[in-house]
């Protein structure tokens, strides 16, 4: 009786033990509706955030996400302000290939330009055939039909004047023989606009950054076809609402991009749709990004003034959930505490904390975006 009743013990702590994986199964919620699996998971890798919004982080698992913090001593950097702008051509370095008067376009000798091809200043880049109207064709035919009788007759002249040498004076021939080449040249420049073409060529050396030509394509007069670029001589245009911000302005960098160092050209003096133009002039690094015309940037333009604050690595700073800037301050050996801070960007690689940080907080600058994940 006592084997039945250890053995009846088992069967049903064995029912409970399955009962309990099937209501634990993958994708299922314990009774305050946490993800077992995730739980399970956080519970046996220690990573879990409290109550208070701060992120537990054991000591192995830092190493393994290779956080890294440090003391943030207040400073003073220069001010520094973002402005919207765009990447343009250096009207120095760029240009345009329009055609004179319309026609019909024929390949080069490389055939069609394509965008992103070399090219060099003076190359042929296409042909304009130029056409004209069948009234002004008749007549050029025409002219070209009356020219060739005069020539003929010139040299019929000429050639009697020749053979009478000696007994005519010597002017007459020399004139009939100014006649003949008079009217030969005539007739050879009206039988060349008949069938005329006109030469497109590269006006800067460069790369072609737009090309809108097809075979057989009827253009018009002025229609710009083709335009290079020298990527090496780049401008980026920021513009501003304050029209005396170009004499505060000191070095300048795009956000976001690294190796990109930005030299104010001058401002303008002439508001356009209510914004002040500021042109500026690149200077790219060995290894940096490329830029294209047209593409939108953002200028952070440092100030003359000064401001004091906290310099951290724009990797420090990360967004909360409600999209504020936060940095995440390490409260003790495997805790994380964040901390919403006023951000000011220096560079393209680092940032002024203005308010929200202490001299003494220990931040985490490497692996932010890690720990901000951890749920």
């Amino acid at each position: 009786m006592k084997r039945l009743s250890y053995f009846g013990a088992l069967v049903a702590i064995l029912s409970m033990v399955s009962a309990f994986s099937v209501w634990a199964g993958p994708g299922a919620h314990g009774p305050n509706g946490e993800h077992l699996d995730q739980a399970t998971s956080s519970a046996a890798g220690g990573l879990a955030r409290l109550a208070d919004g701060s992120v537990n982080v054991p000591k192995l698992a830092q190493r393994r996400m290779g956080l890294r913090t440090q003391i943030a001593p207040e400073s003073e950097a220069a001010a520094t302000i973002q402005l919207p702008g765009r990447v343009v051509a250096d009207p120095n370095a760029s240009g345009q290939v329009q055609a004179t008067h319309g026609g019909r376009v024929e390949p080069g000798p490389r055939g069609l330009p394509m965008a992103g091809q070399t090219v060099k200043q003076g190359e042929v880049l296409v042909w304009v055939r130029h056409h004209a109207d069948p009234f002004a064709l008749a007549a050029q035919q025409s002219q070209r039909a009356e020219l060739k009788a005069a020539r003929d007759l010139a040299e019929q002249r000429l050639r009697r004047l020749e053979s009478l040498e000696g007994t005519v004076p010597r002017k007459d021939i020399d004139a009939a023989r100014i006649d003949v080449q008079s009217l030969t040249e005539r007739e050879q420049r009206i039988a060349a606009s008949l069938d005329a073409r006109e030469p497109l060529r590269a006006p800067v050396s460069g790369v072609i950054a737009r090309a809108d030509v097809k075979a057989g394509q009827i253009v018009d007069t002025r229609e710009v076809l083709i335009e290079v670029v020298d990527p090496a001589h780049l401008m980026v245009e920021a513009s501003t609402p304050d029209v005396s911000l170009g004499g505060r302005l000191g070095v300048a960098y795009l956000a976001g991009i690294e190796g990109i160092k930005l030299q104010l050209v001058g401002a303008a003096r002439y508001l356009r749709d209510g914004v002040l133009p500021l042109n500026f002039r690149v200077s790219v690094a060995a290894g940096a990004s490329p830029l294209a015309v047209g593409q939108p940037v953002t200028v952070v333009a440092a100030l003359k003034e000064r401001r004091k604050g906290i310099v951290l690595p724009a990797s420090a700073v990360v967004r909360s959930p409600s999209n504020e800037p936060i940095v995440w301050i390490k409260t003790g050996a495997e805790r994380f505490m964040p901390q919403p801070v006023q951000v000011q960007p220096l560079d393209a690689v680092t940032v002024l904390i203005t308010q929200g940080l202490a001299a003494d907080n220990r931040v985490l600058v490497q692996g932010a975006a890690l720990v901000a994940q951890i749920r």
